[in-house]
């Protein structure tokens, strides 16, 4: 069922990957050069144009993922009985014909919705962008589409955009905003795609005859006007694509004409049609060595699922998710985690506690995160294991120790076992100049030893932060 993209197959070999089906890693084949119908930005740009588009990006290490749509109503419940899997994909797992799921527009009124909270919820969580589902599987636009009927302005009595209110406040404030959306599965459009769920059959695996009818078809009617709609309207700094199954390259080029009139643009690795986007998409994992050459964006819930289930309290704790976090910038990669609210706009209490603690110890760590590359140490951050993941590879068991990020002269040692009296690294591949603690506002010089390439760091009795301080040390490059 997952469809995994062959140019990250290497790596998801190694990783413990444990993806669900909110936003399959599937692609269809992106791994080879092709002869593009029409060429992206990424077949023509140099490599220091590439390196000054994707820039902020790459400095921003942290964004906001936005789940939100109707499924957040029946929020895992169907019927009466609560239907497995994530909470986006309901109207797919539960079998839900058009018809019956549709109407689900006449009682979507968020009036708790705030485009100014929930913008400075993610800055005081730390995060430099946002990313909203603009249009999910589903087939429900989250904004004033001119295109389809089936939208929030159009079709409830919210009538309002959110993702224009959203625009506007992250104009304000000073966020990046960019938009996820389903380019190729639709469960309301005809000729939308489908993923296997279930007895669902082959070929098209719709479980309505509303559903059938012709791809092409739907893409030029509602994804190319829609996309149009949301590039020109709101000027997003990315597009996420999702879940190709049905893309050709023909379509694909279609999209990337658009595209490509936005020449400052970020998309993914998920449109489909052979082309390789931007950024790779690990979903629920963090793969073992990162993604080298590439960049890369492991996506990640709070809890399990990715949109709103109002039964769904698992969730990870905030060292969990700071140590996430901290091992996905050591390998240069970025964390886009996140937030699924509920009917009513409002964002669960436990998420938004999360975020605020996230952003308490960036406020005081940040310079760790921020704008560095990946580690220049070769020591393990963990094992594998006799076990098997859901591919039937070895999986992979991260211990959490410590990691590093690099900065120009400074390397940032995150400990997240306090040793006791010394730090000791085997393998210091630079001169160490200083020592101190980040934390400590006023960076007091700690002593240190540096015997050819091992180097012995004094540490005071107690971290400074339980979940992981931070120790920089000044080299010469």
């Amino acid at each position: 069922m997952k469809l995994l993209h062959r140019s990250i197959a290497a790596c998801l070999l190694l990783a413990s990957a444990t993806l669900t089906n909110a936003q399959l890693e599937g692609h269809k084949a992106d791994a080879t050069p092709e002869n593009h119908p029409v060429p992206a930005v990424q077949d023509t740009e140099t490599p220091s144009q590439r390196d000054h588009r994707m820039a902020w990006w790459r400095e921003a290490r942290f964004g906001m993922f936005i789940h939100w749509g109707l499924y957040s109503i029946p929020a895992g419940t169907w019927n009466g009985k609560q239907i497995p899997s994530v909470g986006e994909w309901i109207m797919n797992t539960a079998s839900i014909p058009v018809a019956d799921y549709k109407p689900l527009a006449s009682q979507f009124n968020p009036t708790g919705y705030s485009a100014h909270d929930i913008v400075s919820l993610a800055k005081a969580a730390g995060m430099k962008y946002i990313v909203i589902t603009s249009k999910h599987h589903e087939g429900f636009a989250m904004f004033g589409s001119k295109a389809d009927p089936f939208n929030i302005v159009t079709a409830t009595p919210f009538k309002r955009d959110p993702i224009h209110e959203l625009a506007e406040e992250c104009r304000k404030q000073g966020i990046k905003l960019g938009f996820y959306y389903s380019q190729d599965q639709d469960w309301t459009a005809p000729g939308g795609s489908a993923y296997k769920t279930g007895d669902h059959q082959p070929p098209t695996f719709h479980w309505d005859k509303a559903q059938d009818g012709s791809f092409p078809d739907y893409v030029h009617k509602k994804v190319i006007p829609q996309l149009k709609e949301l590039l020109s309207t709101y000027d997003p700094a990315i597009v996420w694509f999702d879940t190709p199954r049905d893309m050709t390259p023909q379509l694909a080029s279609e999209i990337v004409t658009l595209l490509n009139q936005h020449p400052n643009l970020i998309w993914n690795n998920r449109l489909g049609g052979t082309y390789k986007g931007d950024t790779e998409t690990p979903e629920q994992y963090i793969p073992p060595q990162g993604f080298p050459g590439r960049d890369w964006e492991s996506c990640m819930t709070i809890n399990d699922t990715w949109g709103f289930k109002s039964y769904d309290t698992n969730f990870k704790s905030t060292e969990t998710l700071l140590r996430n976090l901290i091992d996905i910038a050591s390998k240069g990669g970025n964390y886009l985690l996140n937030i699924g609210p509920d009917s009513h706009g409002v964002v669960p209490q436990p998420e938004v506690e999360r975020l605020q603690q996230m952003g308490q110890w960036l406020k005081v760590n940040g310079e760790a995160i921020y704008g560095t590359g990946p580690t220049i140490f070769d020591a393990p951050t963990g094992t594998f294991g006799p076990d098997k993941s859901r591919d039937g590879k070895p999986k992979f068991h991260p211990t959490w120790n410590w990691r590093s990020t690099t900065k120009g002269d400074k390397v940032y040692l995150e400990i997240f076992t306090w040793p006791t009296g010394s730090f000791h690294i085997d393998k210091m591949p630079r001169k160490v100049n200083g020592a101190y603690l980040l934390a400590d506002s006023a960076h007091k010089p700690l002593k240190f030893t540096q015997n050819g390439t091992a180097l012995d760091v004094q540490l005071p009795a107690k971290a400074l932060d339980p979940i992981a301080t931070v120790l920089v040390l000044e080299t010469n490059r």
